[in-house]
This record gives structure tokens, C-alpha cells and sequence, in this order.
């Protein structure tokens, strides 16, 4: 049974004027003054800009800083219910893209809740359009502008580490290793972002998104090192686990068991933390041959 549409009615959203669709908004929030941030870097972005105050509400990805979770939780990025997010009275939502489902975005629209969408790019410039962007919709450009310079010149550091690396590490992302089977990240990923962006090769480069990857094209690809989030619960992957894969132990990562771990949303989530990121990852890579 669909109980989308008993949601809905619920919250008395059919019952509103045809017409009552919330804009998408590209400029100042009209009131910024009960925001929900989707997605954790929009978060981290909102606290470095000091307009954590306006916040009501977060998702479940927005992890950090720690004061955050005494923000309450409207759900996952990409499963959010819109009964929870209006029920905290929010004056306007900031979204990373990629956020929904698109019913449950379409939804809160009709609840005339104004949105700005904040694109999803996976570059050391992307991370400065975000701040930028979240900085017009607060109506603190100025404040946008410092932290993005900061930003960028931490990013610039970063990369310079790895420019004299001549023998770039080939590295497989693996987000999953459900029964067996390598989920791995192609191009396009935040995971391919990161790793371009710490001086290493992602070894998929077939496809873009996550896709499972079969055993030959594993041996095939030959990764020098494998990279996971760190995790816990039901998502873990241990490292027992990759090894036992019969093709990624054959590969010069096996056996050498050189697998990296690292937090997910700061890995992964490209805001204000992404070059420290790159800079733990470039030595994780490439340990003292990373200039400092």
C-alpha cells in the first residue's frame, strides 16, 4: 500500500491553492530565520559562516561539528519525510542536489517552504561555489567571501603536496562488499573527486556512479590501495572481508593489505574540512613523499 498519499492528506497539503508552490529561490532567503540545512555540507558551511543560530532543523548526514545533534534530525538526504521537516515550522530549506525523493520535494513546495538547491560538483572549486551560495541565501555574502578565500587557499596547499609525486597511487574505492560483491565508485563520484584531488588515479574509469564490479575487472584494474569509509554498524567493512575477496587479495593492494579508511562526510563530503581531507589522504597515500 502507498502511503505517500496518506501522508500527504494528513498534513492537509491537498488542501492548498493549486498556485501555493514554494520558489526556488537563487538570491537572499526572504526570512533565513528557521532554516533545515540537507546535507552535511551545507551544515559544516552554515556553522563556519557563524549562522548556526538559524538553524531548526538538519539531516542525517550532518555530523559536524558535535553541537550539531542537538539539532533535530529530519531524516536522510535522500529519504526525507516532508511531515517531519514541517513539522519544526521552517521559514525556508537549504538542499544540497541530490536531496528527496523528488515526491516528498515536490511536497513541501506545495507547502510553500522556499528552497535554494545547492549544486553537488565534486572539485576543490565546487566547495567554494557552495559557500558562496549559502552565504547569498543567508544574506551574509561578506562573511561567504572570507570563508571561501580561506578555503581556497587551504585547497591550493593541499594539492601542491602531491604536484612532484611521479608514480601516481591507483586507488578502488569500495563502498560495499555485501556477499562478497565490490561495490566500487567510477567517475563522477565524490569519491573519485577526492582522490583526483590527493595526487592519486581512480582505477575505475568504465563507468561513473557506484556499480558492482566483477572479479576480472578488478585483477584488471590492479589497485595499489583500497579505500573505504569508516564506518560502523550494519555498513562496516572489514578489512578481513576485502581480503577474502579472492580478486582484490590478487591485486597489489591485497596483497600488500594497504587499505585506507576515513570518516565518510569527511571524505566525501566536499565543504569547508575537504582540504584537510586531501591533505590526510595525500599522506595516507603517499606517507613522507607528500611535501608538507
Amino acid at each position: 500500500m502507498n502511503r505517500f498519499p496518506l501522508m500527504v492528506a494528513a498534513l492537509g497539503i491537498l488542501a492548498l491553492p493549486a498556485n501555493a508552490v514554494a520558489e526556488e529561490i537563487s538570491g537572499p532567503i526572504p526570512d533565513a530565520s528557521r532554516v533545515v540545512s540537507i546535507g552535511g555540507s551545507i551544515t559544516e558551511i552554515i556553522y563556519d559562516l557563524g549562522e548556526e543560530g538559524r538553524l531548526v532543523g538538519r539531516d542525517t548526514t550532518s555530523v559536524f561539528p558535535e553541537a550539531v545533534h542537538k539539532i533535530p534530525d529530519v531524516g536522510y538526504m535522500r529519504a526525507l519525510s516532508p511531515e517531519g521537516v514541517l513539522s519544526i515550522n521552517p521559514t525556508a530549506i537549504i538542499a544540497v542536489e541530490g536531496s528527496g525523493p523528488r515526491e516528498a520535494i515536490d511536497v513541501l513546495k506545495k507547502a510553500s517552504v522556499p528552497f535554494v538547491f545547492v549544486p553537488e560538483n565534486y572539485t576543490a572549486e565546487s566547495v567554494s561555489e557552495k559557500i558562496r551560495i549559502v552565504g547569498k541565501a543567508l544574506g551574509v555574502e561578506d562573511k561567504a567571501e572570507k570563508l571561501s578565500a580561506k578555503v581556497e587557499k587551504e585547497l591550493a596547499a593541499a594539492e601542491a603536496e602531491t604536484k612532484n609525486i611521479k608514480t601516481r597511487k591507483r586507488v578502488l574505492f569500495v563502498l560495499s562488499a555485501t556477499g562478497g560483491k565490490i561495490m566500487a565508485a567510477g567517475t563522477k563520484t565524490a569519491a573519485d573527486g577526492i582522490i583526483e584531488l590527493a595526487g592519486g588515479d581512480n582505477v575505475v574509469t568504465g563507468y561513473s556512479g557506484y556499480k558492482t564490479m566483477t572479479e576480472e575487472a578488478i585483477l584488471t584494474a590492479q589497485p595499489d590501495v583500497i579505500l573505504v569509509m569508516d564506518v560502523h554498524g550494519p555498513r562496516a567493512i572489514a578489512d578481513a572481508d576485502l581480503l577474502a575477496n579472492k580478486a582484490i587479495a590478487a591485486t597489489p593492494a591485497g596483497q600488500s593489505k594497504n587499505i585506507v579508511r576515513m570518516g565518510g562526510q569527511y571524505l566525501l563530503g566536499f565543504g569547508p574540512r575537504t582540504a584537510k581531507a586531501v591533505h590526510d589522504l595525500a599522506k595516507a597515500f603517499y606517507g613522507s613523499e607528500a611535501s608538507q
